[in-house]
C-alpha cells in the first residue's frame, strides 16, 4: 500500500461528506474542539473492508489530505469535530463524570447500506474530559484496536470497526516511551450505557429524555410506535446485549473491561483494550492483569452484561415511569442469552437437532476441555474433522487432551448423538468449518505484528489482516498463524493502559 502523502491531490471533502448528527444535540452532551495536530503522519495500514462500508476506494489513502484528516491534522468540511461526555460504572462503583478522553468525532457519512457512519479518532488528543491524561493513543494498542475490529467483524460478531491506523514518530510516556498513533473507528453511533447513566446522576431528566429520543429516532425509529418506546429501547438493548454476550462465549473472545460507558447502546463490541481469546481453557480466565478481582473473567462476561443492562434500566427508569415495567423490559435477558448461546454451540457441534440429553454432553465436554486445558479455537476447528466411523481420523483432536481415555468415552457419546440425527460426515464438517474458525488474533500475533511495526515494517499488520478477514477458510499458506502459541507468549500481559 503507497504511504507516500503526496501521491495524490484528492481532497478529503470530495471523498468524505460529512455530517454530524449528534452535533446537533445541546451543548452539555458534547464539547467542541478540534483534534491535537500529529506531527508528521503516515499511514500504517487501511481497511479495504470497512473503507467499502463508507464507499471509499482503495486509491483513497493515497490521498495525502485524508491521511491528514485522519490524523486530525486538517478538518474536512462539514465534520464538526467533538468529544461527547458520559459517565459510567467502572468495576462495579460508580466513576462519575467521563467522557471521551481520547477520542475525538469527526461527524457521519453515508454508508453503503443506505445508513450513517460516525468516524471518530482515538488518540486524537486531550480533550476536558482526559484525566490528567494526554489524549493520546500508542501504536501498540491501536494495532490491537485495529486488528481485533476487523477480525470480529469477520467472525460475523457485532463490533464498531477499524478504518485506518496514521502513526507518528512523536512519543509518548507510558511504562516507556512508545511512538503515537491514530485509529479511526466508525459505528452508526458510539452511545453508550453511560451516556444515559450521566444524565440520570445528574439528576437532569430532561437531558435524558432527549439522548434517549435522539437514539431511538436515529437508530431504533420502529419502537416509535410502541405504547412505551423507552421501555421498547430497553428490551431490544437488553435482547442486542444478551446476544452479544453468547456470541463472545461461543468464540471464547474476552472483552476485559466492562464498565457501563463501554457498552454499546446498539449492542456493539465496543472500546477494545486488555482483550483476548481463549486458549487453553479455562472459563475462570482473566484476560486483563488489572483485573485483580477478576469481575470481567471469561465465564462472568454473561451476568456482567446482564448488571449492566440494569444500569441502564436504571437510568431509563425515569422515562419508563414504573419499576416494573423497567423490570419487565429487562426479563428477557437470561432467556434471550441461553438460546442464542444453545444455538450457537449445537452450530459448534454440527449438531442439526435439539435433544433431551444434549446439556449433558457440552457440559462434559467443557468439563474434559478444563482439565486438560484445550485449546478452545483449535478444539472446536478440529473436532469437524470428526468421523462417525473411523476413530483414526480423531487423532489430532484426541492429541489435544492429557487425558486420551476420557476423550475417547466422550466421543463415544458424541457420535452416538450425531447418529441420533443421520449426520453425514462432509456436510457436517462443511457447516462447523463455516462457524468454528481457524484463525483467531492471538496476543503473540498481535504482539509479533506489533514489535515489526514499531520498527516501521508494517507488513506483519497487513498480513494478519488479511488473515483474519477469511477466519473460516483453510488458508494452508498461513496454517502456522492456526498453531499453538510458542511457550514464549504465556508471559504476555494486557491492562487497561494496552
Amino acid at each position: 500500500m503507497n504511504t507516500d502523502l503526496a501521491t495524490s491531490e484528492t481532497s478529503a471533502h470530495e471523498l468524505l461528506h460529512f455530517a454530524n448528527a449528534f452535533a446537533g444535540l445541546p451543548t452539555p452532551f458534547h464539547t467542541r474542539l478540534l483534534p491535537t495536530p500529529l506531527p508528521a503522519p503516515y499511514l500504517v495500514d487501511a481497511s479495504q473492508s470497512a473503507a467499502q462500508l463508507i464507499g471509499l476506494e482503495p486509491a483513497a489513502f493515497e490521498s495525502a489530505d485524508l491521511i491528514q484528516t485522519l490524523s486530525g491534522n486538517r478538518t474536512a468540511a462539514g465534520s464538526q469535530p467533538l468529544a461527547a461526555v458520559y459517565s459510567g460504572h467502572q468495576f462495579g462503583v460508580w466513576a462519575g463524570q467521563l467522557g471521551d478522553g481520547r477520542a475525538i468525532l469527526l461527524g457521519d457519512v453515508a454508508a453503503a447500506n443506505g445508513g450513517r457512519m460516525e468516524l471518530q479518532l482515538k488518540g486524537a488528543g486531550a480533550t476536558p474530559y482526559s484525566r490528567m491524561g494526554d489524549g493520546r493513543a500508542v501504536l501498540r494498542s491501536s494495532i490491537r484496536e485495529y486488528l481485533c475490529s476487523e477480525a470480529m467483524a469477520a467472525l460475523g460478531i457485532s463490533t464498531s470497526r477499524a478504518l485506518a491506523i496514521v502513526g507518528s514518530d512523536q512519543l509518548a510516556m507510558r511504562e516507556r516511551p512508545e511512538t503515537t498513533a491514530v485509529v479511526t473507528r466508525m459505528a452508526p453511533s458510539f452511545v453508550r450505557f453511560g451516556s444515559f447513566e450521566h444524565w440520570y446522576y445528574n439528576n437532569q431528566h430532561d437531558a435524558l429524555k432527549t439522548l434517549a429520543d435522539y437514539v431511538i429516532a436515529g437508530f431504533y425509529p420502529e419502537l416509535l410506535a410502541a405504547d412505551n418506546p423507552y421501555q421498547a429501547l430497553l428490551a431490544e438493548v437488553t435482547r442486542r446485549t444478551a446476544h452479544l454476550m453468547a456470541q463472545w462465549q461461543a468464540v471464547g473472545f474476552m472483552h476485559g473491561v466492562m464498565n457501563t460507558d463501554n457498552m454499546s447502546i446498539l449492542g456493539l463490541t465496543l472500546d477494545y483494550g486488555p482483550f483476548g481469546f481463549m486458549e487453553a481453557y479455562d472459563p475462570s480466565h482473566i484476560c486483563n492483569h488489572t483485573d485483580q478481582q477478576g469481575r470481567y473473567a471469561y465465564n462472568k462476561q454473561p451476568q456482567i452484561g446482564h448488571w449492566n443492562c440494569f444500569a441502564l434500566g436504571q437510568a431509563l427508569l425515569p422515562l419508563i415511569g414504573s419499576v416494573e415495567a423497567t423490570e419487565a423490559a429487562l426479563s428477557g435477558y437470561q432467556a434471550q442469552y441461553g438460546a442464542k448461546l444453545d444455538e450457537l454451540l449445537h452450530a459448534k457441534l454440527g449438531l442439526a437437532t435439539q435433544q433431551a440429553d444434549d446439556d449433558k454432553l457440552l457440559d462434559a465436554m467443557f468439563a474434559l476441555m478444563q482439565a486438560s486445558h484445550v485449546d478452545f479455537t483449535l478444539f472446536f476447528r478440529r473436532l469437524g474433522a470428526l468421523r462417525l466411523d473411523d476413530a483414526g481420523a480423531d487423532a489430532p483432536l484426541r492429541d489435544l487432551f492429557l487425558d486420551r481415555a476420557a476423550f475417547d468415552a466422550w466421543a463415544l457419546q458424541y457420535r452416538a448423538r450425531l447418529k441420533l440425527e443421520n449426520s453425514r460426515d462432509d456436510s457436517r464438517k462443511l457447516a462447523m468449518d463455516s462457524c468454528n474458525p481457524k484463525y483467531v488474533l492471538r496476543n503473540y500475533l498481535a504482539q509479533t505484528a506489533i514489535e515489526q511495526a514499531q520498527n516501521k515494517d508494517f507488513s506483519e499488520v497487513r498480513k494478519l489482516l488479511e488473515i483474519l478477514e477469511n477466519p473460516f477458510d483453510e488458508q494452508p499458506q498461513h496454517a502456522k498463524y492456526a498453531e499453538l502459541p510458542p511457550d514464549w507468549a504465556r508471559g504476555l500481559e494486557v491492562s487497561c493502559s494496552s
